[in-house]
């Protein structure tokens, strides 16, 4: 499953609420902020002029521009680190502050109804759209699923 697929699957809405929650402060301690920026197509990357160009960001995910959809994946993905962490956690997937190394195949622990699980675990203490954009990330990532997780 391909990540444009993981935004697609989620929904437009969905999509807009994870652009409102990506935090511009970590993506400059993750150096992605100038990065985003480029490949969004932006002037100018704040809070406000992403929200905005919601629409044609979703337009471009519909079309399959997949280096866009890892590169708002990592923006995302690196404002909820403290999400992921607990995540990983739960399912006992080894990993370095929410980053597993390259040698481990985090397939071998995403077993039975992981997804499931998680979000019955989290869904109180995240927002929904974060939690499943993470859930199915990491599905997609791990080849663990080959479609979109919606409880």
């Amino acid at each position: 499953m391909q990540l444009c697929e993981v935004f697609r699957g989620l929904g437009e809405e969905r999509f807009t609420n994870l652009l409102k929650r990506v935090s511009m402060g970590r993506l400059r301690t993750y150096q992605l902020f100038e990065r985003l920026r480029v490949r969004c197509h932006l002037n100018k990357l704040n809070s406000e002029h992403l929200r905005k160009a919601s629409p044609r960001l979703w337009a471009r995910l519909q079309e399959g521009d997949e280096e866009l959809a890892q590169d708002l994946s990592q923006g995302i993905l690196v404002t909820h680190l403290d999400m992921i962490i607990e995540v990983l956690n739960h399912i006992g997937i080894p990993h370095q502050d929410g980053f597993f190394s390259k040698d481990i195949d985090p397939k071998q622990y995403l077993t039975g109804d992981w997804q499931q699980k998680a979000f019955d675990v989290f869904r109180d203490k995240y927002p929904a759209e974060v939690l499943l954009f993470y859930l199915n990330h990491l599905a997609a990532e791990s080849g663990a699923r080959e479609e979109v997780f919606q409880p």
